[in-house]
């Protein structure tokens, strides 16, 4: 089992920046994929970006490649979401996830075997 603590969130105005954190514990090894997910009121959760932790395949929602980066650090069992330029429709409560899917399930959330209890992320306009 892998836990999961996201932190980082917040309130930012339009325009600017935040950057999530994700610290991994327990049997992370065994997840190979790391992604981040959010869900605004009202909606589904949404797919935003994932990363395996060997080599450095990065996957982006086509809503925010070129803003937003992900990152892992391995030393620290960690992965990182810079988000820049951010827009008031960014605003949602962000999740990470781990888990082992394949490249076509790599954007569902039901690939996933672990998640993060989440972090509010506001945009202001």
């Amino acid at each position: 089992q892998v836990q999961l603590v996201e932190s980082g969130g917040g309130l930012v105005q339009a325009g600017g920046s935040l950057r999530l954190a994700c610290a991994a514990s327990g049997r992370a090894s065994s997840s190979p994929t790391m992604a981040w997910f959010r869900q605004a009121p009202g909606e589904e959760r949404r797919f935003i970006a994932a990363i395996r932790w060997s080599g450095d395949n990065t996957f982006y929602a086509d809503s925010v490649k070129g803003r937003f980066t992900i990152s892992r650090d391995l030393a620290k069992n960690t992965m990182f979401l810079q988000m820049n330029s951010l827009k008031p429709d960014d605003t949602a409560i962000y999740y990470c996830a781990s888990g082992s899917p394949i490249l076509s399930s790599l954007r569902s959330d039901s690939a996933y075997r672990s998640w993060g209890q989440g972090t509010q992320v506001t945009v202001s306009s």
